[in-house]
């Protein structure tokens, strides 16, 4: 459904300018901040306004009509907790203004009395002004009018309390209840973020076009360039300059409308970009996430949303899955194939044709007689099961699980009272709502396996079509008004259901393990918030070089958004890829987290050794590195986990004052070590590779050659070239085989390889741990430690943490020292702090100018330095 078409954002495009007059004289000060009211004469309503500075360098905004006939729906759930407020106090009082300041004063509020302006300053300079143009909207609930009395444009189809889309009618028990806002944003002229969208990283100015619509929709082979919305929302906006990076989060779950302005010559010397929010439902809730840098941005929106979730190991390696009704046999077949062409793998995965008859939790008796049997089978090789479980239960009175949800009151209800029906894969279905604790409860144990019968510890969920995708209803998704827990209709949440659901089924998980191990759960909707559930992908694609590019882009925005764990379907959901598309879309996938195969069952089969032997070997190829490299995402991952920094990175948060790079969404890094520029065209053979920062220096991972910063580079390619470059001034941690899936990383020693920067210096890290359990964090049993480079002295020591050492008798083996300029007299292993070196042997490539440090033994946990003379 296009802007157009939907009432509240005519309304609010479409109706006369509010001039909102702040009230000074009501301001008081809280302990949650400071609160006044606004009016706006020509309605003669009133509006409450609570302005919260927070301890983590965020101010929330909140709005709500200041004596409503009823409570309007404020997002639960998806804060991880209340943000801690800073006492104001009030530093100037004026006629026209008032200005408030906290803490050390480095910030400060101020309130403008006609037209209302809130401006939010940083050293004197303001950083971001709300209602800048004075689109401050809010749509007071009202009593519905009764048919003889009303007005009759209230009534009027399409209007106030009804509206239409082709045959579906949607009945608002509240009347029109639209809120927007607008902020400018000052000084900045990039922005990013609000997926899910398959568009560019940097968000283009929508004055001509579609705004970006955030409403969680099954939109199969999604249009590219669309701003419509797609599968997940998340409603934060990025914005960077060279000496700023601040966020703007929206918590909104009904269907909204971003429009992004940036300011052009007409509008003066000074650049701004204008975002203007329109919301169908709700309060205004506006966080502003102050910086500065990218990193401590980041860090203040975890600290709001939660951080990501550390994955359990094997869900960073290689997982293969299609939509086909294969059988158990065929299955077993396809896990071994894998052992026999010796490529990596970790996880299978069962689409819906696994079920008996489209019921979720059960099993096709002719096609998995014993599925336990077959988990035991991939469990005694380190391998584990994934199946699908999509929300909608079959109405079947012969099931007991339809019983217990529709017993239980467990299903969302229609406008009438009844449980809603609706059609989905299953036929006719319910649909459980998830916003009740109670249903969350319930679902949660039907992952117990005493519940799921031939269920194993080994198996994780795939919560798929849970926007929710209803084939019959409006948008192929439930009613708006519906009515869920608490009496709230769906409008108010829509956006929540999907966030709602992996929760339910990450809690399963825990659960069976009675906490002890973390969970897998893959959603295709999503949320703020989701980084702490799981992972996502990006949906069903198609098998074009268009969407081979265009899921890059896609990725970044969901990590500028905290959602790290994320990737796309390899090869396109559907129709065919040539071999050439198959296998740089394999290259491209190794550099995104969440690393899948998947494929319909309307196509020929993908396993790799189905091809030519010279694509099954570039597949094979690509896999492995992927799993040499596991020891890098894995570190990454722990980084998220604590930091909240994504994994992927777009150049710009690596290099915040370099405005080159900042619209750049076709190379990006990974962490700070790795830059990666995927091939995405046909026929390629020479790509141009931007190197970031003069005085920068860049290496080939295969070649070692070095490419100096601050220019655009010429690289040649083939079909079996991946170009990845290590930032010179890091270290990058890989195991020295590769194994037959993640488990065997345990054993493995490491190779630890040093890209000099121009003064002979690096650093980097390693973390390590069980792999699987909570014992990281209930019992600290990790390992991180910490090398640096510096004077031709390695050093490896204790990270910033302490563990108690959950990996022990992990070595390095093996020692890659890039950019080094003479061939050394000596190298020296010094095993202890004081202890006497002993001398090794290396080798020297002059022409890679690589010095090679091999045949080593030293513990990861032990203090040690390799000394080059």
């Amino acid at each position: 459904m296009k802007s157009h078409q939907v009432a509240f954002y005519r309304r609010q495009m479409q109706g006369p300018k509010r001039q909102y007059r702040a009230l000074l004289e009501t301001l008081v000060l809280t302990e949650k901040g400071a609160r006044l009211e606004l009016l706006e004469p020509d309605l003669q309503s009133k509006l409450l306004v609570c302005v919260s500075p927070c301890e983590n360098g965020t101010v929330r905004i909140v709005i709500d009509e200041l004596k409503p006939i009823k409570a309007r729906y404020r997002v639960p759930d998806v804060l991880t907790r209340e943000p801690p407020c800073e006492k104001v106090r009030l530093e100037e009082r004026r006629p026209d203004c008032v200005t408030l300041s906290w803490a050390s004063g480095l910030h400060r509020c101020r309130v403008r009395r006609l037209p209302f302006r809130l401006e939010l300053l940083c050293e004197d300079r303001a950083a971001v002004t709300f209602n800048a143009r004075s689109k401050l909207w809010f749509e007071a609930l009202r009593e519905r009018p009764r048919e003889a009395e009303a007005d009759a444009d209230e009534l009027a189809e399409d209007n106030l309390w009804r509206e239409t889309f082709r045959d579906f009618v949607d009945i608002k028990a509240n009347g029109p209840s639209s809120i927007g806002a607008d902020l400018r944003l000052h000084g900045f002229q990039d922005v990013f973020g609000l997926p899910e969208h398959a568009d560019s990283l940097r968000l283009v100015d929508t004055r001509d076009d579609e705004p970006y619509r955030l409403y969680n929709l099954d939109v199969f082979a999604y249009e590219i360039r669309s701003h419509l919305g797609t599968y997940g929302s998340v409603p934060l906006l990025v914005a960077h300059k060279p000496d700023r990076t601040l966020g703007v989060f929206w918590l909104n779950a009904s269907d909204s409308f971003v429009h992004i302005n940036y300011s052009q010559e007409e509008d003066g010397p000074l650049p701004h970009t204008d975002v203007h929010w329109l919301s169908e439902s709700g309060v205004i809730d506006c966080l502003v996430l102050l910086g500065p840098s990218p990193a401590e941005m980041y860090r203040q929106y975890a600290q709001l949303t939660g951080f990501q979730a550390l994955p359990p190991l094997f869900a960073l390696g290689y997982h293969h899955s299609r939509w086909d009704d294969d059988t158990q046999e065929d299955v077993a077949e396809v896990d071994a194939g894998f052992d026999r062409h010796r490529i990596p793998y970790d996880v299978m995965w069962l689409d819906i044709e696994h079920t008996d008859g489209k019921r979720f939790f059960t099993w096709n008796p002719k096609l998995f007689p014993d599925p336990a049997g077959l988990q035991h089978h991939l469990e005694e090789k380190n391998r584990k099961l994934v199946v699908i479980v999509d929300p909608a239960v079959m109405i079947d009175p012969g099931w007991s699980l339809y019983h217990e949800g529709r017993d239980g009151g467990h299903f969302v209800k229609d406008r009438e009272g009844k449980i809603f029906e609706g059609t989905s894969w299953a036929g006719n279905s319910h649909f459980p709502d998830f916003s009740n604790p109670h249903t969350r409860a319930w679902y949660a144990k039907c992952f117990a396996l005493d519940r799921y019968k031939g269920s194993t510890p080994s198996l994780h969920a795939w919560a798929d079509m849970n926007e929710p995708t209803v084939f019959s209803g409006p948008e192929l998704t439930l009613p708006k008004d519906a009515v869920q827990y608490g009496g709230w209709e769906h409008r108010e949440l829509h956006n929540l259901y999907g966030f709602y659901q992996q929760m339910a089924a990450v809690d399963g998980l825990l659960t069976r393990s009675g906490g002890t191990e973390r969970p897998f759960v893959l959603s295709r909707a999503f949320f703020a918030g989701t980084q702490r559930l799981g992972a996502v992908w990006t949906g069903d694609n198609l098998s074009t070089w268009e969407y081979l590019k265009i899921s890059i882009p896609m990725c970044l925005s969901m990590c500028v958004t905290g959602i790290s764990f994320c990737g796309a379907d390899i090869g396109g959901f559907i129709p065919e890829p040539s071999p050439e598309l198959l296998v740089r879309w394999y290259q491209a996938a190794c550099l995104q987290p969440f690393f899948r195969g998947h494929s319909s069952m309307n196509t020929a089969r993908r396993e790799p050794w189905l091809f030519e032997e010279e694509v099954t070997d570039a597949i094979r190829s690509v896999i492995a590195e992927r799993y040499r490299l596991l020891p890098y995402w894995y570190t990454l991952f722990y980084r998220a986990h604590t930091d909240g920094l994504p994994v992927l990175r777009p150049l710009w948060m690596e290099f915040p004052q370099e405005r080159s790079v900042f619209s750049v969404d076709h190379q990006y890094m990974l962490g700070e070590a790795l830059m990666a520029c995927p091939v995405t065209e046909p026929g390629v053979t020479e790509l141009d590779v931007l190197f970031p920062e003069v005085e920068q220096l860049w290496y080939d991972v295969k070649s070692a050659e070095v490419h100096q910063g601050g220019g655009t580079t010429k690289f040649p390619v083939t079909l079996e070239t991946i170009p990845v470059f290590q930032r010179g001034g890091t270290m990058v941690c890989r195991t020295v085989a590769v194994g037959t899936c993640t488990a065997d990383m345990k054993t493995m020693s490491l190779a630890i390889t040093v890209a000099l920067d121009a003064q002979g210096g690096a650093k980097g890290e390693v973390y390590l741990d069980d792999g699987h359990s909570f014992a990281y964090r209930d019992r600290r049993e990790f390992c991180l430690r910490s090398f640096r480079m510096l004077a031709g002295r390695l050093r490896c020591r204790a990270g910033g943490e302490a563990g108690s050492n959950g990996r022990g008798g992990a070595a390095v083996r093996s020692v890659d020292v890039l950019g080094v300029r003479a061939e050394p007299s000596a190298v020296r292993v010094h095993a202890a702090r004081g202890a006497e070196g002993v001398e090794v042997e290396f080798e020297y490539d002059p022409e890679r100018r690589e010095l090679s440090v091999g045949n080593l033994e030293l513990a990861v946990d032990d203090d040690w330095d390799v000394h080059i003379c």
